[in-house]
């Protein structure tokens, strides 16, 4: 068993996290803005108020475990600043408190397709939101360049299926506009890349 933190975890992606590591028989600490707003807690998770742009909170929530998932996002703020505020924080903080691997839930629309092109390059793709996109993008290279950090980028292959019924499996997949996953799924792969880690420095995408 592994204490894991899960930073974001008040989120749709955050709450299945938390909810298949505690079905694996991990402790957790679930890291939320407001943790009157998270509900009853399972056995086995702590909830804690955490600051994710701020090294110094992430370092007290994180220390004394194995692993790290983060799910943070916060549409109220500037996706160029925010993005690359939070991993900095979050890579400086996971740093300070001796945590060497973090899963990231990251963005289809970054994700290379199996031409190599971003998804969100491709025709059609709708664009409406490409400074959020941008933003993950500008976050996810601050990871590329944190050193001594074991992480990888995992994120829907396509989109989330919100409405859909979980599989209980899930594969690898470049990126497809088509795709889809569950919440409960995608947290199946999070969970096994903590578990026994195959993906490393790396963006990789999953599917249903």
């Amino acid at each position: 068993m592994s204490r894991i933190v899960v930073f974001g975890a008040g989120g749709r992606a955050g709450r299945a996290a938390v909810a298949e590591a505690v079905r694996r028989g991990h402790g957790v600490t679930a890291v939320v803005r407001s943790p009157e707003k998270y509900g009853a807690a399972a056995d086995g998770v702590r909830v804690v108020a955490g600051d994710n742009t701020d090294a110094g909170s992430i370092a007290e929530a994180a220390a004394g475990h194995d692993a790290a998932i983060s799910a943070v996002y916060d549409f109220a703020a500037d996706p160029s600043e925010f993005f690359v505020n939070a991993t900095r924080a979050l890579a400086d903080g996971l740093g300070k408190a001796g945590v060497r691997r973090l899963v990231w839930v990251g963005l289809a629309s970054v994700l290379p397709t199996a031409s190599g092109e971003l998804l969100m390059d491709t025709p059609g793709y709708p664009n409406e939101y490409r400074s959020f996109y941008l933003g993950h993008a500008a976050g996810a290279d601050v990871l590329r360049a944190t050193e001594g950090l074991d992480w990888v980028t995992l994120s829907p292959a396509g989109d989330f299926d919100h409405e859909g019924t979980a599989t209980g499996s899930y594969r690898i997949a470049a990126g497809d506009a088509g795709a889809r996953i569950t919440y409960a799924d995608f947290a199946l792969a999070l969970l096994d890349e903590i578990e026994a880690p195959t993906h490393h420095r790396s963006h990789v995408g999953v599917t249903s």
